[in-house]
């Protein structure tokens, strides 16, 4: 007699079901490591564009105010066309005058001081210290975080910000050449990036708005272009005017933009798979490739030992703060979970307080 073949094709399709849901998840796996090597590679290659644009003698196109200009416009422009026109991307609304203005006019003006600082940096120090500097960021952020209630002082934090503080000082002392004249531009990019992250968590902890990152750059590019559109009357139009006429390539220029807007919507794609907190993380493989690649492509980036050791350092600082705010923000979702079961519970003890008792018959 024949055995029945209801186990067997049943096993199959077991066997079936589990071996589909690996390959999904590896695809999905692979996606999600795409998406992180696509922001690493846009990241770091709009480093070393950003540079060359701004010191190479074929571009002469030494503005850095004017470059981030034309980066916002061109985001502004862009945003408008893909949400408005062909509405490709939805924004999310929320954003009404009153938290335009005291929220993402601040944090717009913020992100224009830091790509305006941070890119005239280039001009006077190399991109692997100015990556080092940048290292600093955490620092910034807990001290102005604390300064407005938004960080909390501890052994623990006061420790890993002298761990990451050391690593930079350390880092600076083996630069071979430093202008301080681009470290101050470094730093001051650097605090207006700190303040840009303290607006946006007060944007999104007091006031409750949240946006992706397209929504973002939505609201904000109008706003850093306006901000950035005064100092570049004043202080890069009448050097750009002196130099003779604009014959600037259009093409590179246009290329560069197109970057800076793949980089955030990189940012955008990495955010939805995984979280920003994988951002960060990315980021600081981004640094170590930067640091690293900088000295093969860039005369002006000459690394040491000490160098090595100090970023080395400071990024293990780094490595711990993000640690500790994955272990915050773990703790702060499991409280809100807490109090959202309990309040469930406490209204439905509500109700069943106001349903009456049936008399006994």
């Amino acid at each position: 007699m024949n055995r029945p073949a209801g186990p067997l094709f049943a096993r199959g399709e077991k066997a079936a079901m589990v071996a589909a849901d690996l390959i999904r998840r590896c695809g999905e796996g692979g996606i999600t490591y795409g998406y992180l090597l696509l922001y690493i590679a846009l990241s770091s290659g709009q480093i070393f564009f950003n540079k060359w644009v701004l010191s190479s003698k074929q571009i002469n196109f030494p503005y850095p105010v004017a470059l981030t200009l034309l980066h916002m416009l061109f985001s502004s422009v862009l945003c408008f066309l893909l949400t408005k026109v062909f509405k490709i991307i939805k924004i999310e609304g929320g954003i009404y005058s009153e938290i335009y203005i005291t929220s993402v006019m601040p944090i717009g003006a913020m992100f224009a001081m830091t790509l305006w600082l941070g890119n005239s940096a280039y001009l006077y120090i190399s991109v692997a210290f100015a990556q080092m500097l940048k290292a600093t960021m955490p620092v910034a952020v807990f001290f102005l975080g604390a300064a407005v209630g938004l960080e909390a002082f501890s052994c623990r934090m006061f420790t890993i910000m002298s761990v990451i503080s050391v690593g930079v000082v350390v880092a600076s002392y083996g630069e071979i050449s430093i202008s301080w004249i681009g470290v101050v531009y470094q730093m001051g990019g650097v605090v207006g990036e700190a303040l840009r992250l303290i607006f946006i968590e007060i944007f999104v902890k007091k006031k409750g708005v949240r946006l992706n990152s397209i929504s973002m750059m939505y609201y904000v590019s109008p706003c850093s272009a306006l901000c950035l559109f005064v100092p570049w009357i004043f202080l890069e139009k009448p050097k750009m005017d002196s130099s003779g006429p604009w014959n600037f390539p259009p093409i590179i220029l246009g290329l560069n933009c197109l970057c800076t807007f793949a980089l955030n919507l990189s940012v955008f794609l990495v955010i939805t798979r995984t979280s920003a907190l994988t951002i960060r993380v990315a980021g600081v493989v981004r640094d170590w490739v930067v640091v690293l690649l900088s000295a093969l492509i860039f005369s002006d980036s000459k690394l040491t030992i000490i160098n090595l050791i100090g970023y080395g350092i400071a990024i293990s600082g780094i490595v711990a703060y993000n640690n500790h705010k994955l272990k915050n923000e773990a703790s702060e979702i499991k409280s809100v979970v807490n109090v959202d079961t309990d309040d469930q519970g406490k209204s439905q003890d509500d109700q069943a307080a106001l349903i009456p008792l049936k008399e006994n018959t």
